[in-house]
Order: C-alpha cells, then sequence, then structure tokens
C-alpha cells in the first residue's frame, strides 16, 4: 500500500480549487493544514473520553481527509502560482511532521489504544518520514518509496476511525487475538503503523545507503 506514488492522480480535485487561491500564500494554506490536523487529534483524544462522544470519530475521520487535501493544496497552489521555494518546501515538511503527531497522537493517548504501542507507532511515522527527507540532506535521491507513504497514513487514519465506530454500533468494537490481547481497531491501525512504519524507515535507509554507495 503505497500511494503516494499516485498523488497525481487526484490533480483533478486539487487543480480547479488552487487555481482558484492562485493569490493566497501557499505558507498561509499550509498553516489552515496544520490547524485542522490538531483538530482532528483532538478529536479522535475526546472522542474515548465519554460514551456518549464516541461520533468523534467520524467527525475525526472528515476532518483527516480535509487536513490531507490542504496539504497537498499548498503545493499546487505554489507551483501554479510560481511561488515554490525551498522555505515553503522547509515549512511543509515542518508542518507534515507536526500534522503527523497531532493526528497519530491524538490516538496514542486516548483511551482507544495502549501508550506503548501509540509510541511505537509514533516512532515509526516520523522515522518513515525522516529517512526520506534525510535521503535528500545527503545528496541522494528524495524517497517516497516504502511500505507506508504519508498518503498510506492519511486514508488508514480516515478508514479505521470510521471501522471502529461501525464495530462500536455492531459490538465488535474490540477483537480478542488467541485469547492472549484484547486489540481495538484503532490499536490495529497503531500497530500496523508502529511494525510496517519501521519497515519502510529501514527499507528506505537500505535504498540510500545503495545509491550512496553506486555515487562512491
Amino acid at each position: 500500500m503505497v500511494l503516494d506514488e499516485h498523488r497525481s492522480k487526484v490533480d483533478f480535485a486539487l487543480t480547479p480549487v488552487a487555481k482558484r487561491l492562485i493569490n493566497v500564500n501557499p505558507n498561509t494554506i499550509s498553516w489552515i493544514g496544520l490547524i485542522i490536523a490538531f483538530i482532528s487529534g483532538l478529536l479522535f483524544y475526546l472522542s474515548g473520553t465519554a460514551t456518549k462522544w464516541e461520533w468523534l470519530l467520524i467527525a475525526g475521520a472528515v476532518v483527516v481527509i480535509v487536513s490531507g487535501y490542504f496539504d497537498a493544496l499548498d503545493g499546487k497552489v505554489a507551483k501554479l502560482s510560481g511561488k515554490a521555494s525551498k522555505k515553503g518546501d522547509f515549512l511543509d515538511h515542518v508542518f507534515d511532521r507536526y500534522a503527523d503527531v497531532f493526528m497519530i497522537g491524538g490516538v496514542a493517548v486516548s483511551t482507544w489504544c495502549d501508550p506503548y504501542i501509540g509510541m511505537l507507532a509514533l516512532v515509526g511515522v516520523l522515522l518513515t518520514s525522516y529517512m526520506g527527507t534525510q535521503a535528500q540532506a545527503v545528496g541522494a535521491p528524495r524517497l517516497y518509496a516504502g511500505f507506508l507513504g504519508r498518503a498510506d497514513r492519511v486514508v488508514l487514519s480516515t478508514l479505521f476511525p470510521i471501522i471502529q465506530f461501525i464495530a462500536l454500533w455492531l459490538g465488535h468494537g474490540y477483537i480478542d487475538v488467541f485469547g492472549y490481547v484484547t486489540l481495538s481497531w484503532l490499536e490495529i491501525m497503531m500497530l500496523w503503523f508502529a511494525i510496517v512504519g519501521n519497515l519502510t524507515a529501514i527499507q528506505r535507509a537500505i535504498v540510500t545507503w545503495r545509491n550512496m554507495s553506486k555515487e562512491g
């Protein structure tokens, strides 16, 4: 599941809006996306604080989609307006990492998730992104390849809260795994981030090392 390789396929949803926002500073759009990402994390956290607030899982999932849209929109506006710059690219990467922490962290510190699983998920996600940008920092090509890209995380962070809500409604909000441990659907998502995220980080490190060896 590597959706980052198919980002160009959503241009039809970005270009018309980007053209209307051609006079808007792309950094402003980045800030809006970051604030929306924070709201999504807050909604995920609050959804587990009371039974009557479980519907916030759906709200959080919708907000994740909106945040992901703005994350892609700022770059499209920058390109169409000729305002693409190294500063803007740097800011975008910084905000992406904070957005990851806000969205995934909201689940990690909620009652839906064991804190240790949440911590490992954050490590996996942050290392995945770090390895991608570090490749560029040492002169190798920027890496988006791997088992778990940012687009994948956005999609999964949208689907699993919805699955969690529906499962709760059906009376199957938690899964008994081989009779040893009980996991929520959101914990399964976080385990995926933890395991596959770290595997992606290792994969990208190996690819970068090989690219550097070819140059040497």
